[in-house]
């Protein structure tokens, strides 16, 4: 069997020992950069590789291109393969229930054309809530090597600034309601959003135990906010492109494929005080 959206704890530990599964833990904090790693040193799911969320799943800024702009495919390549990561592989990611940087990962890797990947369900808390095992140790891995096939699943600053009028493209923000408003921004320099934009709070794709909800249920929450939008109009943005690819994640399960991220999101929008603003 394969995973190509989520996987559940019990799935995930009747495969801690087979060859063809690479788990990655993408625990992070963005107040606290370091949070993950000191957490993985600590204890981490058997087998897992750590992927810090600012070095290994971003690429390099330039105080305009947003707090993680994607890096560059090669160089993502040959991370992966270092991970020992090929295209046989199953890849599985795993953050803090209710995180988003395992479904950036998640992303990653289709974006690169690599579909056998999937996000633990529940994350950190499940596992370790369910009593599965856990460990200190730094796992054995085997070099591989990744061929990226880079696919057309993003959109750049540009296209969405000469589509802002357009019918054809509706920007989903996955930040919180406050965020979205204007009314507190604790990380960017400048409050707002992209005009024209609507809210879907990521987490709002989880259910009270940190689980995604059903895709019946998933599927009825987006088609109120997109109506009769296709999938394909929809680019997901959010403060730097993590969160953002939890929506996208939760339209995936929903059965409503084909929506594009904005990796620069808000952080590079805010950074050319010539881009419009809205707020309220």
């Amino acid at each position: 069997m394969t995973y190509k959206t989520l996987i559940s704890v019990s799935a995930l530990r009747q495969h801690l020992d087979d060859a063809a599964f690479v788990i990655f833990d993408c625990r992070h904090d963005l107040m606290k950069p370091e949070a993950g790693a000191q957490a993985y040193a600590k204890a981490h799911i058997p087998g897992a590789r750590f992927a810090h969320s600012d070095r290994d799943l971003a690429g390099v800024k330039n105080g305009k291109n947003g707090r993680h702009p994607l890096p560059d495919p090669k160089v993502f390549a040959n991370w992966l393969g270092r991970n020992g990561v090929d295209g046989a592989k199953q890849v599985i990611a795993y953050d803090f229930a209710g995180g988003a940087s395992a479904t950036r990962l998640w992303w990653m890797l289709r974006w690169l054309g690599h579909d056998l990947v999937a996000v633990l369900d529940g994350g950190w808390e499940a596992w370790t809530k369910a009593g599965a095992p856990v460990t200190a140790d730094l796992p054995k891995v085997e070099v591989a090597t990744f061929s990226a096939s880079p696919r057309a699943l993003a959109v750049d600053v540009s296209y969405v600034q000469s589509h802002l009028q357009d019918a054809g493209m509706l920007v989903v923000d996955a930040r919180s309601a406050e965020r979205f408003r204007g009314e507190t921004e604790p990380i960017d320099p400048v409050a707002g959003r992209i005009p024209g934009a609507l809210n879907r709070l990521y987490k709002d794709n989880l259910d009270a135990a940190g689980l995604f909800k059903p895709a019946a249920e998933l599927r009825s929450g987006f088609i109120s906010l997109l109506g009769d939008r296709p999938p394909q109009q929809v680019v997901h943005q959010c403060g730097s492109g993590v969160s953002a690819c939890h929506n996208i994640l939760a339209m995936e399960i929903a059965g409503l494929s084909g929506s594009r991220l904005y990796p620069g999101s808000w952080s590079e929008w805010c950074a050319d005080p010539a881009r419009p603003v809205a707020r309220g």
